[in-house]
């Protein structure tokens, strides 16, 4: 589900063009959908000029990129859906889910870091004697930047935007998988009379592209979103090349916790979507549940029923819950833990297969009866595959979502407000979600 077209890079301001990778392009139409955003066929860019430093100009090219009159709010032109679309076929992701979260996110994040532009200051220090002390911000250089196959275009965002708006310019790697979203904007951020090598986007597998940036001299920082192996060899990798900076987000076996006092039907729920949106494929995803005892076999229950109900299929159409995995490697893994999981003495309550005669698709699973020595309640899967373990009080189901290698984020349910606090302080984890999950944290 790609472009036939080959492939590019933006370095310096020009395009260059990369193999062709023998993809293809789909064709969907949606004329039963008319209140919801639709994917476009062939995406294509219109016409219109261009609002900079208080004038209309003509543009170079004549393409249009997404932009608001900046005095009064209108929208000058939109090209959203087309952009959820392309995100869509090139990560196998539903087409709703790229509209209202990945896109939607990917605006909110260029408007505030576009906020931040002109309020980066230093600060005077006052100190004895007659002398004027001052910090003064600066930017740091190059930023190399490594993204995951995910979240395509949210993450372009994530990374380019906090470095641009302090200065830096900006190397950038998308995955092997998924370098269309990143090209695209390249394309727009070009259009908007971005100076050239401001910004360089340049595709690549790890081993080539992602290592000559992590290894390059003249890159001054590297920040990295995957997996926790890739990211031990860039931190190695800077430490032996010229000191630079590093930013690492890694992976993550994201605990929830579900207490007996909570909400049952909204906790079923926001389990079932923090762990299968995207197609499991997410570092957040809250893939170890912990359930109290006295609602345990209830919630399992649900969570089979509502897992049972997704719908999968071509990401395009409408209806359609889930995808296909990205790709081969990680449906192999996928099917490999679940293969454990059975071998372990997990109990399949539904799932545990393929899905469909062709593609990458994996049916919804679900674990009961799940120990923490198993491999699926300790290796991140990054796919449809939840696990659903029983505890007792507190202290045990603290110390047992505290027993892992990761850190990254967890959930608590709850109507004990003191209750969630306490569990969420005592958590040894980056973020905390109280009654929700990074689904509705996006939105």
């Amino acid at each position: 589900m790609n472009s036939q077209s080959d492939q590019q890079q933006l370095a310096n301001g020009c395009n260059h063009q990369v193999p062709n990778q023998n993809r293809r392009s789909q064709h969907v139409d949606r004329p039963e959908v008319q209140t919801l955003p639709m994917p476009v066929p062939d995406p294509t860019i219109q016409y219109t000029k261009l609002f900079i430093n208080n004038e209309w100009h003509e543009s170079c090219s004549g393409r249009k990129i997404p932009v608001y009159n900046p005095a009064t709010g209108e929208l000058l032109c939109d090209v959203d859906e087309a952009d959820a679309t392309l995100e869509a076929l090139d990560s196998g992701k539903v087409f709703l889910m790229a509209y209202f979260v990945d896109l939607m996110a990917t605006i909110k994040t260029l408007r505030y870091y576009g906020g931040w532009a002109d309020k980066i200051h230093g600060k005077t220090i006052p100190v004895d004697g007659e002398y004027f002390t001052y910090t003064r911000h600066e930017p740091i250089g190059v930023c190399g930047q490594i993204i995951p196959w995910n979240f395509p275009l949210m993450m372009f965002a994530w990374k380019i935007a906090p470095a641009l708006c302090c200065g830096n310019t900006v190397v950038i790697k998308p995955a092997e998988q998924t370098p269309l979203s990143a090209l695209h904007m390249a394309a727009l951020i070009k259009e908007a009379g971005f100076p050239p090598g401001v910004v360089n986007v340049v595709p690549g597998h790890g081993q080539t592209a992602g290592c000559a940036i992590s290894h390059h001299m003249d890159i001054d920082k590297v920040a990295f979103t995957g997996s926790t192996a890739v990211g031990k060899l860039i931190q190695k990798a800077a430490g032996d090349s010229n000191l630079k900076r590093v930013t690492l987000e890694l992976g993550g076996k994201n605990p929830n916790i579900v207490f007996a006092d909570c909400d049952l039907e909204y906790a079923v729920e926001q389990a079932h979507s923090g762990l299968f949106f995207n197609q499991g494929q997410c570092c957040l995803a809250g893939s170890r549940v912990f359930v109290e005892e006295p609602i345990y076999e209830e919630f399992v229950r649900r969570s089979v029923e509502r897992a049972r109900s997704k719908v999968l299929g071509n990401p395009l159409l409408p209806g359609v819950d889930q995808g296909p995995q990205i790709d081969q490697k990680q449906f192999d893994k996928i099917m490999e833990l679940i293969e454990s999981g059975k071998t372990e003495g997990a109990t399949l309550e539904c799932g545990g297969s393929a899905w469909g005669q062709q593609g990458l698709f994996i049916q919804p699973t679900v674990f009961s009866n799940v120990t923490d020595d198993m491999r699926i309640a300790k290796e991140e899967i990054f796919g449809p595959v939840q696990q659903i373990m029983c505890f007792r009080g507190v202290h045990e189901v603290i110390q047992r979502a505290n027993a892992t290698q990761y850190g990254l984020a967890a959930g608590v349910f709850t109507n004990d407000i003191d209750k969630a606090l306490t569990v969420s302080s005592a958590l040894q984890a980056g973020m905390v979600w109280y009654g929700s999950n990074p689904l509705q944290f996006s939105l």
